[in-house]
């Protein structure tokens, strides 16, 4: 088998001396060897499997699947927003607590590990695998449709308002701060502590070793698996399909490129085969090297519309958007006795059940390259610096999408049409337009480049029972099939197999919230037995 060295790879060959649980099972475990791949069984073959007839039945009754999956996902959201509230709710709290316990000293890897990457391509990796490409979809679009009631006003505030503006800012954060990055915080710190400091496979299953003991290596764990690569294909090959109408809707935009079927599989191609090179390069040489770039685009872009746009405005906005945020954080996490339930079941309960299905590929990502670091560092920057950065983010081109709509500037006064176009629309309207909305489109694309490759990686983890040193062969697999599902549903079904696939994922958030609230007290199980531990020595 084609395997890559162990430099790329040292958290395989590093383990602790003295774990805090014992365990004889090792990662690829029940593994067997086809085509030159090294599959877990049954975890592979059921999610294949699974997927398989997903993609089959949505082709041939697109309408009839977007239909049930849209039943489920508002069945979902309309009967359990209690439960994605409240658990979105405790995942904050936990991860806020654990920062200032004790246990935050404990290191991932032991007393003696070393980080293996950098501040800078450590944050740079988990920001653009997290939500780079959100932000660059909703940072427009969201602060504009609230302040215009475009779905939904939060907390009901009369739209066009001084108030709705202030409202429409903070409720954005709400949604893109601290509790999506505490959702991925606990997934990614438990995978990284139960695979670092206990020697067990960096798979979603291992985090559940303190509440089953040995089961965990049996079926409850391959159904948890499982579940973690179907929220995570579909997740990701839904994002593919939407980003590349987003980035043909920006071409057409430009340069008058028809936004067609064909224009967005062409797109999606292009997407897969630098995804494709990325994977096999590996997370150093591939993934960290785009993401550095990512960030490099992303902030020669904000630092340029904070110059040519509205700089006072903007810079007084980032305190006024923290302010919002703080002010309005527990209102909005409030599910008893909510009249807003447009934007309330729309858009906050919609969110938190999207994160949480992402949250196995996300968090597993993020344990893959915070190696070394403690658990109070791993906090800060998975959880604080990120919701800082977004606010200046949000702030920025927020801001000036809603002091245009205030001052009746350009397209996007007319209220939100396409979202898609809000953030180049709001470009149009300052120097260079055609020069940012292009390096817009291209940061589009490249996280979305990112997102694809870091995702690969983890599947190919879960899929060959917690190995992170697959065969080639299986990474490339797993990064063509997101590409090829793809444009198999935009060009068979169109929007409403695309429609499917995301009502299919935000389905799988459910009961992964029932997975998370146990994976944090199997993992404030872990952490105390190992806090001990260390103490008394």
């Amino acid at each position: 088998m084609n395997k890559p060295n162990s430099e790329e790879y040292p958290s395989q060959t590093n383990s602790v001396d003295n774990p805090v649980y014992e365990t004889d099972h090792q990662a690829g475990d029940h593994n067997v060897e086809i085509l030159g791949m090294d599959l877990h069984n049954p975890v592979f073959f059921c999610s294949s499997l699974l997927i398989f007839l997903f993609v089959t039945l949505t082709l041939i009754f697109p309408e009839l699947a977007k239909q049930t999956f849209d039943t489920s996902k508002s069945w979902t959201i309309n009967n359990f927003d209690w439960l994605f509230m409240a658990g979105a709710n405790l995942f904050v709290i936990f991860c806020l607590t654990l920062i200032v316990l004790p246990h935050g000293k404990i290191r991932l890897g032991g007393v003696d590990a070393k980080p293996e990457f950098s501040v800078v391509s450590w944050f740079s990796m988990l920001f653009s695998a997290g939500m780079g490409i959100g932000l660059m979809f909703w940072s427009v679009a969201e602060p504009v449709g609230y302040f215009t009631n475009w779905y939904g006003t939060p907390l009901n505030t009369p739209e066009g308002t001084a108030e709705a503006a202030r409202m429409a800012m903070g409720a954005t954060m709400f949604h893109w701060g601290l509790h999506p990055w505490a959702t991925y915080a606990v997934v990614g710190l438990s995978l990284a502590f139960f695979s670092y400091n206990c020697n067990m496979p960096l798979t979603i299953r291992s985090t559940f070793y303190p509440l089953l003991g040995e089961k965990t290596w049996g079926w409850p764990g391959d159904v948890v698996d499982t579940l973690a690569v179907l929220a995570t294909i579909f997740g990701l090959a839904t994002s593919l399909g939407f980003g590349a109408q987003q980035a043909a809707g920006g071409l057409n935009f430009l340069f008058d490129i028809p936004n067609t079927i064909s224009t967005q599989i062409a797109i999606i191609f292009a997407i897969t085969i630098v995804a494709i090179f990325s994977v096999v390069r590996g997370l150093k040489a591939g993934v960290k090297v785009l993401s550095n770039i990512n960030m490099s685009l992303a902030i020669i872009l904000m630092v340029f519309v904070i110059i040519t746009g509205s700089t006072t405005l903007i810079i007084n906005g980032i305190g006024t958007t923290l302010m919002a945020y703080a002010e309005n954080i527990i209102p909005l996490s409030n599910w008893i006795g909510r009249e807003d339930e447009t934007f309330y079941h729309g858009w906050t309960v919609f969110y938190w059940a999207w994160w949480i299905s992402w949250s196995p590929f996300v968090g597993m990502f993020i344990a893959r390259i915070s190696r070394g670091r403690t658990i109070r560092q791993f906090l800060l920057a998975v959880l604080l610096i990120p919701t800082l950065v977004t606010t200046v983010w949000m702030a920025t081109f927020g801001g000036m999408g809603l002091d245009q709509v205030q001052n009746g500037v350009g397209q996007l006064s007319q209220g939100i049409t396409d979202s898609s176009l809000a953030l180049f629309q709001m470009l149009e309207n300052l120097p260079f337009h055609q020069v940012t909305s292009f390096l817009a489109i291209v940061l589009v694309l490249v996280f979305f480049v990112t997102s694809s490759d870091s995702g690969s990686l983890v599947i190919d983890s879960i899929t060959a029972g917690g190995k992170i040193d697959v065969p080639v062969v299986q990474r490339i697999f797993w990064a063509a099939l997101e590409g090829v599902i793809a444009a198999v549903l935009l060009f068979g079904g169109g929007a409403d197999a695309l429609g499917a696939l995301q009502a299919a994922a935000v389905t799988v958030g459910l009961p992964f919230t029932m997975v998370l609230i146990f994976m944090c007290l199997s993992l404030f199980i872990g952490l105390n037995k190992e806090y001990k531990m260390l103490k008394s020595n």
